[in-house]
């Protein structure tokens, strides 16, 4: 007998519209637990189009609502920065009454579980992006030492790099330099390429969607055990935490 595609956590997964990598963190989820997508509009990659993608952010989680989900994640790296993910979560509890995360949150709970505060950056955002994510990383307590950048304007174009792009980047990197890798952007191709780039630096690598999968199974109290997508998801730096009840 079937347990259900969701029979673990259903999780109401918010998702730029432009974006063609929200399968990734499905991908990456053990066998259970089912991410349902609904779109936000976003179909360029500047700070103007960033903030605009919460505007109606109610509207959109209140479709989700209908569905039980039991979590709530808005899953887009630089708007979520950029607008508050305090802000972000107080706007998603009221409308719904659900519990929320960001991607932002996920990312520095990431880093600081794995001990990485002096990541290298790697980026398809535009420089105003990249400045405000390096401010904002830097009012955190994480200082990043070097930033490569793949710039593209739009999130199709940020789909389109190759996964073997991301590696190439990182393998340039000088690892006695650094801690950890940040690859941030939800909306890029890089879940199969995590455990390469960590078996060539020797170093934990942190991505968008990783993190934020890491960080919902520990919100839901599902134990994650793979050991295709870095050391993050294999348990490795997991610590106890509270369970949305």
């Amino acid at each position: 007998m079937s347990l259900g595609f969701g029979h673990l956590a259903r999780i109401g997964h918010l998702y730029p519209s432009g974006g063609l990598c929200d399968y990734e963190i499905q991908l990456m989820a053990p066998e259970g637990v089912q991410f349902l997508t609904t779109r936000l509009p976003f179909r360029n990659t500047g700070i103007a189009d960033d903030l605009g993608l919460v505007e109606n952010l109610e509207q959109h989680v209140r479709l989700l609502a209908d569905a039980d989900v039991d979590v709530i994640a808005v899953n887009c790296t630089a708007a979520t920065l950029l607008a508050g993910p305090d802000r972000i979560r107080e706007r998603i509890g009221t409308a719904t009454g659900i519990d929320s995360v960001t991607t932002i949150e996920a990312v520095l709970a990431a880093l600081r579980a794995a001990g990485v505060r002096r990541p290298a950056l790697l980026t398809p955002y535009p420089d105003e992006v990249v400045e405000a994510e390096r401010e904002f990383l830097r009012s955190h307590g994480v200082d990043v030492i070097t930033h490569l950048s793949l710039p593209r304007a739009t999130p199709v174009e940020q789909a389109m790099i190759e996964p073997d792009d991301w590696f190439g980047l990182a393998a340039s990197l000088d690892p006695s330099t650094i801690d950890g890798v940040l690859l941030s952007c939800a909306g890029i191709r890089v879940a199969d390429q995590l455990q390469r780039i960590e078996d060539r630096l020797g170093l934990p690598v942190v991505a968008s969607n990783q993190a934020l999968l890491w960080h919902l199974l520990r919100t839901l109290g599902i134990p994650a055990r793979t050991n295709r997508y870095g050391a993050l998801l294999t348990g490795r730096f997991d610590t106890p935490t509270e369970t949305v009840s």
